[in-house]
């Protein structure tokens, strides 16, 4: 049996959370039983767990002394966190930033969900991240990858997305096939302007470091030593997911981003990104991550957007 003194304050509370629910749901996640007792806190069960759960409770009192708030996303981020991989350091992880090496910006996560996110990419070779729109999952996975890139942890960048017309035909537009395809991966070119100056990325893209390509381009191809971004993701066959997927080769990992809320597959076929959520999710070594309309970071109107239309859908799934 272990024992942790605490100060009994505020702090405590929150740790316990109302009625010992923060406690309750740790128990469960840990397998152990943990007795409260004014400042004491006494936690049995294997050895293991025990010690793994009283490093836990020390990192999360402290991370509540510096002024986080834990609610209960943030506990369940927390404690899969820990789970996984209980040699993390709290303090770090809610610190933690994507830091360009160019000095053009610090890209800090803007939600818990994006906080979760950049944990996942720095510690997982494959993170598949779903949400609405406007919630940073291409944005930050492409800083991620140009500061992996900058630092030298992979040799590549290949930025991919499937060619699906969103309810526009582009087939008679003018132009050969990679000006026809251009459009479709003009989001990914935005947000690397963002990053980074136009003159780089124009170097490294003539340099073959930065890869931009539609999806049907990655089939035959094994992808190593790089970082490997598949955004709209939703709009991928279950077969083309397969086929991305198993792509992926030595010091290589992959991102896949897209909002399942917007499918455009002909005939609202099967999304390979809802399907690989689902296959996928008992994996080791994947993360999957998912937003709601409470990590829109764009304009504050998107969010509201996203919640008429929500509103809107379920009405109408009342009345068939």
């Amino acid at each position: 049996m272990h024992e942790i003194l605490l100060d009994y304050n505020h702090s405590f509370q929150s740790l316990a959370g109302i009625n010992d629910k923060n406690i309750r749901r740790i128990e469960k996640r840990f397998g152990v039983q943990i007795i409260a007792r004014g400042n004491k806190l006494r936690i049995r069960g294997d050895k293991r767990y025990t010690e793994i759960t009283e490093n836990l409770l020390l990192q999360l009192f402290e991370l509540i002394e510096t002024g986080n708030e834990l609610n209960n996303g943030m506990l369940k981020f927390i404690t899969s966190a820990y789970y996984d991989d209980p040699t993390i350091n709290l303090k770090e992880i809610f610190s933690e930033s994507i830091q360009l090496t160019t000095g053009k910006r610090e890209v800090l996560p803007r939600s818990l969900a994006q906080r979760e996110y950049v944990f996942a990419m720095n510690r997982f070779d494959l993170v598949l991240a779903t949400g609405p729109a406007g919630t940073g999952k291409t944005y930050l996975a492409m800083a991620a990858a140009v500061n992996d890139l900058l630092k030298k942890k992979v040799s590549r960048i290949i930025l991919t997305r499937p060619a699906v017309e969103a309810g526009e035909n582009l087939g008679f537009l003018p132009g050969d096939l990679q000006e026809k395809i251009n459009p479709y991966l003009r989001p990914l070119y935005d947000a690397l302007f963002d990053l980074l100056d136009a003159d780089h990325v124009k170097r490294l893209t003539e340099q073959g470091l930065i890869e931009i390509a539609p999806l049907a381009y990655m089939r035959g191809r094994t992808l190593n030593d790089a970082f490997i971004i598949l955004d709209e993701g939703q709009n991928t066959t279950p077969d083309q997911m397969k086929m991305f997927l198993t792509r992926l080769g030595r010091n290589s990992k992959a991102v896949i981003t897209g909002d399942v809320t917007q499918i455009d597959l002909p005939g609202k076929n099967g999304s390979g990104l809802v399907n690989a959520n689902m296959v996928l999710k008992n994996v080791s070594g994947i993360r999957l991550v998912k937003f709601t309309e409470k990590d829109v970071v764009r304009h504050e109107l998107v969010k509201k957007i996203i919640q008429a239309y929500n509103i809107a859908d379920e009405e109408k799934d009342k009345l068939v």
